[in-house]
């Protein structure tokens, strides 16, 4: 009887080790971009970079802001191990004031949620002081 439990438990064990499957691991050279003051109407294209440090291609399934002021746009393609991706972000600079968006990306990464973060101040250059 101890030989049985014990036999079932190493196999048991084995196929354990053996069900670790790989993933993705996605990893952003930085979470915040601070657009700093910029003029109203310029260019609000930033880029988020990031890098697949896992073992498993990286799926980008999603890719949402918090306001319509802030279009992402996501990879359409896996991004494989090792190498490199961006996402896209554009702000609306017509609208003046303070910019505090944030940004939530969906992957079949170990950590399947990442919110990025975008910063900073629309100052109307035309306004007279």
């Amino acid at each position: 009887m101890k030989k049985t439990v014990l036999l079932l438990f190493v196999g048991l064990l084995a196929f354990g080790v053996q069900a670790q499957e790989k993933t993705a691991k996605i990893e952003f050279k930085t979470e915040t971009i601070d657009y700093g003051e910029i003029e109203k109407g310029s260019d609000g294209v930033r880029v988020f970079e990031f890098k697949n440090t896992g073992d498993a291609p990286l799926v980008i399934s999603d890719v949402k802001s918090s306001c319509g002021c802030t279009i992402p746009k996501k990879p359409e393609k896996p991004i494989m191990p090792g190498e490199t991706g961006e996402i896209q972000v554009k702000y609306d600079t017509k609208r003046v004031g303070p910019i505090r968006k944030a940004v939530t990306v969906t992957s079949n990464a170990d950590t399947p949620t990442k919110i990025l973060k975008i910063k900073g101040l629309v100052k109307d250059g035309g306004a007279k002081k």
